[in-house]
């Protein structure tokens, strides 16, 4: 562990004072006059005496990195990844640059959102209407206000000098405490609490949110979900709650590698018989793209999503995806009975 300078410095003052007060009234004295001295020391000013200033640049180019052509991050004279310990025995300023270059990454990203992926439009070449739900912010974090606490020393019978001598070592063991905790985690400065979004404090919460105030009141006639790991979770709890509205609304639904668990969640014989014949998921599996994978789950069918990692599960599986979901409409719009599932799609692809 690395050692700043403040520590060196104000350890012998410690084992010196140690060794005073031991000492008869004089050495009390200037016992008493170095407490004073220590108490006029700006401890925050003291620890980052030797950091440089935090200013950082305000582009990718400034930080000298760039996104290769596979979407990663690296240096652009030495083409390594992100280096966090770019200053040894700096942890509070390379946690700064981090977050300043975290910052330019968000707005990069949004950026490549709304110009690759025409977000802003909401439209994609198929006629799909789009809205992307956002189930992981359920709450933001702020700063925890301070409680000052009256002392019950005030309402006793010490003299006033004793109460103020006390008032005075408590102020100074706060503020040493103070200042080893933000050595110790530096990038922690403030007390931070959370607070949860009206409605919206947990994913399931968020679904049924967006599903009252959006989706339920949309024109379109064909609604589809795409539902990724514990999205495909939020969405049973959402067929839970809203049962006969999404039966009304959803023409079918794709599941990417879901966490959900029909059982576990306590969804009914209706749901789980809708979710066999208007639902599939796509779960990582080396197998080939949409070959069945047997489930001990009574809900609905699981074929492979061409890949065994979980967070590519939705990628490589867009395209049986939409071909799924032309068919659903398809079907709806033909009046077909049973609906076509993903199940019976798989045979036609593989005959193909």
């Amino acid at each position: 562990m690395s050692i700043s300078l403040s520590s060196l410095i104000l350890l012998p003052i410690w084992i010196n004072m140690a060794q005073i007060q031991q000492g008869g009234p004089d050495e009390k004295e200037k016992t008493t006059a170095l407490k004073d001295l220590l108490s006029r020391i700006d401890l925050d000013e003291l620890m980052k005496k030797d950091e440089p200033p935090l200013d950082f640049p305000d582009t990718l180019e400034g930080f000298e990195y760039a996104f290769n052509e596979k979407g990663q991050l690296r240096h652009i004279k030495t083409g390594e990844p992100f280096v966090f310990n770019y200053r040894e025995d700096l942890h509070r300023w390379n946690q700064k640059r981090y977050e300043a270059l975290g910052e330019i990454i968000t707005k990069y990203v949004y950026e490549l959102l709304e110009k690759d992926c025409n977000l802003k439009k909401i439209s994609i070449p198929e006629g799909y209407g789009v809205i992307v739900l956002n189930p992981n912010e359920n709450y933001i974090e702020v700063e925890k206000p301070k409680i000052h606490v009256q002392s019950s020393s005030d309402s006793s019978d010490e003299p006033a000098e004793k109460r103020e001598r006390k008032d005075k070592v408590s102020k100074e063991t706060k503020k040493r405490r103070d200042f080893y905790e933000k050595y110790r985690n530096p990038q922690r400065e403030k007390e931070m609490m959370q607070l949860y979004i009206r409605e919206n404090g947990s994913p399931e919460e968020h679904a049924v949110y967006v599903w009252d105030h959006f989706i339920a009141q949309a024109a379109a006639e064909n609604v589809f979900f795409v539902a990724h790991s514990y999205g495909g979770l939020a969405f049973v709890e959402l067929m839970i709650q809203r049962e006969a509205d999404v039966k009304n609304k959803v023409t079918a639904v794709a599941l990417t590698d879901s966490v959900h668990n029909v059982w576990h969640q306590e969804a009914g014989k209706t749901i789980r018989e809708w979710m066999r014949e208007n639902c599939c998921n796509w779960v990582s599996s080396s197998e080939p793209l949409d070959t069945s994978v047997e489930s001990m789950l009574p809900d609905c069918p699981r074929v492979s999503a061409g890949t065994d990692r979980h967070e590519l599960t939705s990628w490589k599986s867009f395209p049986s995806i939409f071909k799924f979901f032309t068919e659903a409409s398809e079907a709806k719009t033909s009046s077909l009975k049973p609906a076509v599932t993903r199940r019976s799609h798989r045979i036609k692809h593989e005959e193909l």
